[in-house]
């Protein structure tokens, strides 16, 4: 099996301090948490950003501050940004961070609905516009994927040469509106995407720790962090994104996984460093 790559997903747009103490809001709160994930093993940090009181943003000055304190104490990091961005924000304002030309970002391939009013929405158009522009760019698309549905746009448009192969996508497993996380899905997942694919795998609350080893068994990917889970298990708060790092990595190496580097993930992964 190729090593594993470990995506680190540090805070999310949702998740507050009052939900867990540690989910970072500051620029120096982000670097720390990518740092902690960095030192346990992770290769790729995703990244959302958010202003110093907790409210999410995808204003490009924030992202760059954000990076460059992550790129101070983490410098070799793959770093990802999110163009999910949070639920009722533009096109507009969602690809502020790609004209910082990062290796990789996010591509959301489906609507979805996140629960009460919440509606996630990518139409067709959307998901066209945001693909062409990070091709321009030569970034990387990580494509989400909430439901089966999605993986089926993302290989439309493949076969139009709107997203370029070999594809790499991310399962999000467990959200409300969206597919269960459960090894039957992981599996119907995995056998639906083109063979010269990869992919990651984000199990969300509860299923977090289960799809992640499902994953490592599989040969796929995994993310972890606090954007998925805030929880080590029942009531235990977790300390440090780096605290779930170590967690997968332990259970990768008993189960005959070695941990990707970043530079090795780039090679997984298509990257140009």
């Amino acid at each position: 099996m190729e090593k594993l790559i470990i995506t680190a997903a540090i805070c999310g747009a949702e998740v507050t301090k009052e939900h867990n103490k540690n989910v970072p809001y500051t620029a120096e709160e982000i670097a720390r948490e990518a740092k902690s994930a960095r030192d346990a093993g992770a290769a790729v940090i995703h990244l959302h950003v958010r202003e110093d009181d907790g409210t999410p943003t995808q204003s490009a000055k924030r992202f760059a501050e954000c990076i460059e304190a992550i790129r101070a104490v983490c410098p070799d990091v793959i770093i990802q940004p999110s163009t999910g961005g949070a639920v009722g924000m533009s096109n507009e304002e969602r690809l502020q961070p790609i004209t910082l030309t990062p290796e990789m970002a996010t591509l959301d391939c489906g609507t979805c609905n996140f629960g009460g009013d919440d509606i996630f929405v990518n139409t067709e158009n959307t998901i066209i516009e945001f693909a062409e522009k990070m091709k321009a760019k030569n970034i990387k698309p990580e494509i989400e994927v909430f439901d089966k549905g999605m993986v089926d746009a993302a290989i439309r448009l493949n076969k139009k040469g709107v997203i370029p192969s070999p594809m790499h996508f991310n399962f999000v497993m467990g959200v409300n509106g969206g597919i269960s996380g459960t090894p039957r899905d992981l599996m119907f997942l995995v056998n639906s995407i083109p063979s010269d694919s990869t992919y990651t795998v984000s199990g969300v609350g509860r299923v977090q720790l289960t799809m992640n080893v499902m994953s490592v068994l599989m040969g796929g990917h995994v993310r972890v962090g606090f954007e998925d889970n805030v929880y080590m298990s029942k009531g235990v708060p977790a300390s440090s994104n780096g605290e779930f790092v170590e967690r997968i990595v332990s259970i990768a190496r008993l189960l005959g996984r070695e941990i990707a580097t970043p530079d090795e993930a780039r090679v997984i992964l298509g990257l140009k460093k």
